[in-house]
């Protein structure tokens, strides 16, 4: 049983052939059967109470599929840090659809100030530090670092639980921090991510694959809400090697025991960096498409388009290879090795036929 296994391994070969013929419930579909996917709830359901967890069970976006929502036990803190520089309208979606949409209350919001310009921005926050659940902290340094700037944001806090978040998100799941506690709360888990559509309804962020596109990409980047990719990947809770800090959450202890965001990834790849201790330190990182947010970063964005962007950017670039060149050489263990890599849309790579 997977419950007691020291050890899983997935063999990426073809092991087993499904005969089909024309009375084969194979044939006729998942509908065929239904008891099969409700049986599939009891188990996991006795796995749960043989493993010592608490969560509700549900059927996921496809048959054969499960959502758990795991039970929060107490009433632990949430800090949620958002780093922000002027922005005053793009804030204030991102804080409205927090306090207007969120059921979990024992949260707060802690704004990182960094360099704004704008005296609208000044009397925002003033208006918005007259509430209970936020505050502003002034980051000191005038370069941006985004690594820096959270762990200031996480020493300066006291939440059990933090969440990194960008300013220009917008939530969409009113019980997005029961779900992300609920898997936190596992001792097994280091850090849970989720899923981000860009305002066209478009997915932005499915989990990040290591190697896909280079060093690391979003998956299923661009594929229309409600309708699924590969397996439906795109839709289940899983187990990956990355999820973006544009949301995510993690335990305080887990900052502490992996030293915290590392400040040579100023700018890229410190989200992955910090997953990838994660992963080292023994603890899952988990995607879980049950909890969206709209994120309104521009499809476009991030272009180096200056030569000093261009250098950071490669200098960042080889300070991963250097530290996780190892991981990405062997290949990302959460990504079957039939897939390509130049693509984000788990498509098979086809083997080239030379013809005399």
């Amino acid at each position: 049983m997977a419950e007691i296994a020291k050890n899983i391994k997935h063999i990426p070969k073809i092991l087993y052939h499904w005969r089909v013929h024309e009375l084969s419930t194979a044939k006729a579909g998942g509908d065929a059967k239904p008891y099969a996917f409700e049986a599939g709830i009891t188990v996991l359901e006795d796995h749960l109470k043989r493993v010592g967890l608490e969560g509700k069970v549900t059927h996921g976006a496809t048959l054969g599929t499960y959502q758990i929502d795991y039970k929060v036990n107490g009433n632990p803190k949430v800090t949620i840090l958002i780093p922000n520089r002027n922005e005053e309208k793009t804030l204030k979606t991102c804080i409205d659809s927090i306090k207007n949409l969120t059921t979990y209350q024992n949260y707060e919001i802690a704004i990182i100030e960094n360099n704004s310009t704008e005296k609208s921005i000044f009397d925002y926050y003033k208006e918005l530090e007259k509430g209970e659940k936020i505050k502003v902290l002034y980051y000191p340094e005038k370069a941006f670092n985004y690594s820096k700037i959270i762990n200031y944001g996480v020493k300066n806090t006291d939440g059990e639980y933090i969440v990194q978040l960008n300013n220009d998100t917008k939530l969409l799941t009113p019980d997005w921090l029961e779900k992300m506690i609920g898997m936190n709360q596992r001792e097994d888990v280091g850090a849970v991510g989720v899923k981000l559509y860009y305002p066209d309804n478009t997915i932005q962020h499915a989990g990040t694959i290591i190697g896909v596109y280079g060093v690391a990409g979003h998956v299923f980047r661009g594929l229309y809400k409600n309708t699924h990719g590969y397996f439906a990947r795109e839709s289940h809770i899983q187990n990956l090697s990355a999820v973006t800090a544009a949301c995510m959450m993690s335990k305080r202890a887990v900052y502490e025991e992996v030293g915290y965001m590392d400040p040579e990834f100023a700018v890229a790849f410190n989200d992955i960096d910090f997953c990838l201790k994660v992963i080292k330190s023994g603890k899952l990182i988990i995607y879980n498409p049950f909890v969206e947010f709209t994120h309104y970063e521009s499809k476009s964005r991030g272009a180096e388009d200056t030569p000093e962007k261009q250098e950071r950017f490669q200098g960042e670039i080889d300070l991963f290879y250097k530290k996780w060149g190892d991981y990405k050489k062997k290949g990302d263990p959460y990504y079957n090795i039939n897939l390509r890599l130049d693509s984000d849309q788990y498509e098979i790579k086809q083997e080239k036929v030379i013809v005399d």
